[in-house]
């Protein structure tokens, strides 16, 4: 059966209304014309983070969000994404935001992500912005 699960790693954090974030990131997947398996989200703190940057990636860079992609079946989404709640708050105080809706862009980016957009050129990096309020503005 198709799940979205929110997790927290050695942090207290507790995503608010999680049902209508699930509804949401689910008609995402489902409008990008995916199927959802299994999406797991874990927030944690940067030292977390930090040390999946580096172990799995090799970058020793502090990052708000590292998805891993966990499907074995084309066009049907399964993965883990781990969000750093210490960037979320620092990220949201830099670019005028409220946490909430710092972490619902970061949120919607993992998931992006796992259906296949990236954000490394800037002409992708454009276009997955333009997703993200895309899809924030369907909240």
């Amino acid at each position: 059966m198709p799940a979205i699960s929110f997790f927290e790693e050695g942090i207290c954090y507790k995503l608010k209304d999680k049902n209508n974030v699930k509804r949401w990131i689910k008609a995402a997947i489902t409008s990008e014309g995916y199927k959802l398996d299994q999406l797991t989200y874990i927030f944690c703190s940067d030292p977390y983070l930090l040390k999946i940057n580096v172990e799995y990636l090799d970058h020793d860079t502090y990052t708000d969000i590292i998805t891993f992609d966990n499907s074995e079946t084309e066009r049907v989404i399964s993965g883990d994404i781990f969000i750093s709640i210490d960037r979320i708050k620092e990220n949201a105080a830099k670019f005028n935001q409220s946490v909430i809706d710092e972490l619902h862009r970061v949120i919607i980016h993992g998931a992006l992500h796992l259906l296949g957009y990236k954000d490394k050129t800037p002409a992708d990096k454009q276009k997955m912005t333009e997703k993200e309020d895309y899809y924030l503005a369907k909240r």
